[in-house]
Formats: C-alpha cells, structure tokens, sequence
C-alpha cells in the first residue's frame, strides 16, 4: 500500500520496484555485465573491441578508486592471458559498479576527473561512447531500466580535430613515390595507397583480408568492425599491388604477410607490431614527399573520405564505402573542409567584391 500511495506522487523504475518487493535487490555490476561482453566480443574475434572496452572499465576502477582484493586463481597462466584482464596468478577484484550508479553526475564527475587529468576532450568522447553502448546492450538484456538511462540527460562531447586528410596533390605524392621492393618503406607506401583504392580500408582490415576475399575480380568482405560488406571492384592498378603480396606468400591465407599467428589475440598482437612499424615508416615517407603533416595509417581513409566529398560523391554513398553504421560517423569525417578550399571558396567571394 505505501508503494500505490507514493506512485500517486512519483513515478518508479522497474529496479525501485525490485527494490520495494526485494530490499535486499540490486541490479547487475556494470563491470560484470561487461565482463561478459568482452568475452563474447573475443569469442567472436573482436579482440580490438573487447580491448577498447577493457581501457574504459580500467579507467572507471581507477576512477571509483575501488581497493583491488586480489583472489589466487589456481595457478593458471592461461587464466590470465587474455589482453592483462588479471595480474598473474592473481584475479583483482574492485568495488563493484551498478548501473544505477551510473547516472548524470556521476558521468559529470568522471568528465571532470578525465579532463582534470590532462586527457583531450575526444578522448573522453571514445570513453562516454563506450559506456553508452555497453549501458543499452544492458537494457536491451534487461539487466537494467531503460528509466535509468543516463545519456538522455548527459551529451557527449566533441571538440574540432586536426585536419588528417591528406589534399590531392600531396596524396599524388606518395602515389608516385618510386621504391624498390627492398627499400624499408616499400610495404608502407602500398599499404597507404591500397587502403585508399580499397575505399579507405583501415589497417586491421587489410590485415584480415583473405585471398578467398577476391573473386570474379572483386573484394567482398565484412569490415570486423560493422559487419558491413564491402564490395569492391579490383582495379588494375590495386591488382598490380595486390598480386605482389599473393605471390610472395603462396601458403598463407591471408594477401599481406601481416597475420602469421592462429589465436585472435596472437593476431591483434601482429597487427598492433606491423601497424607500427607502419606509422613510423609513413614519417619517412612525408619526409620523402616533403609533406608537414603527421602521416598515420588513418590519413589515407580520411584523405579517401574527404577526396569523395569534394567529388560531389553523396554523403550516403561515402558512408557505405567506408563500412559506417550511420551517417553520423561519416560526418564526422567530414566535419571540417580543407583549409585550402576555403580559401579558395573565400577569394570567389571576394571577387564580387571588386
């Protein structure tokens, strides 16, 4: 009765009910609930998806400054193998997160606490995004109330980032850049340039790109990130760049000699060393090619991006050629036009001036 009488008054949550009919009720641990998630995410290969979720429920311990328990596994290495989820031997435990907790001030103060550290802004962005997506596959598992949903109140923020596409002259560069296969930037150059013919294809991708991927002269294959499909004609030219990486490794499925272990997390390890190496190869090309700006495996999907926009190529279009989910993330690609451009937009303007 006291329930009925204060619903009069207020509305309530299916956990307040839970809670009412149960006092000794709490709803699932954030943290164990993405536990769970994480471990699907690596049964299902996404290894660089449960490790980015593994970054934020890291940073909400350090924040909740919960005291690790440290509790003996047993003695099992294995255990404790998988992208640093434990310390050896050891599982550690923190103060348990629920999803209740998780509400407008508390993502307020971890904004603080994130920006107080000396973190960016967009950083922070990747972090709130995270949390949000793991809060509504909550909901969606009815392990917590759509009424507590936090992110109805709390906007996630975003500040301008440094133009990382590269303009067409200086792409133009790096495409006629003449090496021989020998030379330590070789593979670097191709793999830039065979990412951009191949619809700004990003770097773990590539990696994970089969030679049973190509068939009747075209790429089909899901982006590990969306499961969108790419389907894309095989130019003669991204052929001739191809066919180099198919014959010199006839017994690997894979077309460039980046995967050479059989465990996902063996192979995100492989991809993490080559695109290393790769990034710090791509310095030397922009030195090469006389280019100031920082060249990273990422420009050339953001070069592809923004050379498609300013083709008049429709944003939707752009959109299903880069393997988004939505319209939104490609415009935040496409958030900021070249410098050049408008200038350029600017002294026609200025031009009926005179």
């Amino acid at each position: 009765m006291k329930l009925e009488e204060k619903s009069k008054q207020a509305s309530y949550s299916v956990t307040a009910v839970k809670q009412h009919i149960d006092p000794t009720y709490t709803s699932q641990s954030f943290y164990d609930f993405s536990e769970k998630l994480i471990t699907n995410l690596i049964n299902s290969d996404r290894v660089g998806t449960a490790k980015s979720y593994r970054g934020v429920i890291n940073s909400l311990k350090t924040f909740n400054k919960g005291k690790p328990l440290e509790k003996n596994m047993g003695g099992n290495p294995k255990a404790t193998n998988k992208l640093k989820f434990a310390t050896k031997f050891k599982e550690v435990h923190y103060r348990e997160l629920k999803f209740e907790e998780i509400n407008y001030n508390y993502l307020v103060n971890f904004e603080n606490y994130h920006l107080s550290s000396g973190n960016e802004l967009n950083g922070l962005a990747v972090y709130m995004r995270t949390i949000r997506s793991i809060y509504n596959q909550g909901i969606k598992a009815g392990v917590t109330d759509k009424s507590l949903y936090p992110f109805s109140d709390y906007k996630i923020k975003t500040e301008p980032t440094q133009k990382r596409a590269l303009d067409a002259h200086h792409f133009s560069k790096v495409v006629a850049l003449d090496l021989p296969k020998d030379h330590p930037c070789f593979d670097a150059r191709n793999y830039f340039v065979a990412s951009y013919m191949m619809y700004g294809m990003n770097f773990a991708d590539m990696a994970h790109l089969r030679k049973s991927d190509i068939t009747d002269g075209r790429i089909q294959y899901r982006r590990r990130k969306t499961s969108k499909l790419y389907d894309i004609k095989v130019t003669d030219s991204l052929a001739h760049i191809l066919s180099q990486y198919i014959q010199l490794n006839p017994h690997s499925k894979y077309i460039l000699p980046v995967i050479k272990r059989d465990s996902s997390l063996l192979q995100e390890r492989d991809i993490q060393i080559s695109r290393r190496q790769f990034n710090k190869n791509l310095k030397t090309i922009a030195e090469m090619c006389d280019i100031k700006q920082n060249l990273t495996s990422y420009v050339s999907r953001h070069s592809f991006a923004t050379h498609a926009m300013l083709q008049n190529i429709p944003i939707n279009a752009i959109s299903a050629m880069l393997g988004h989910s939505s319209l939104k993330t490609t415009e935040i690609y496409l958030k900021s036009l070249p410098s050049d451009l408008l200038d350029e937009y600017n002294s026609k303007l200025l031009l009926n001036l005179k």
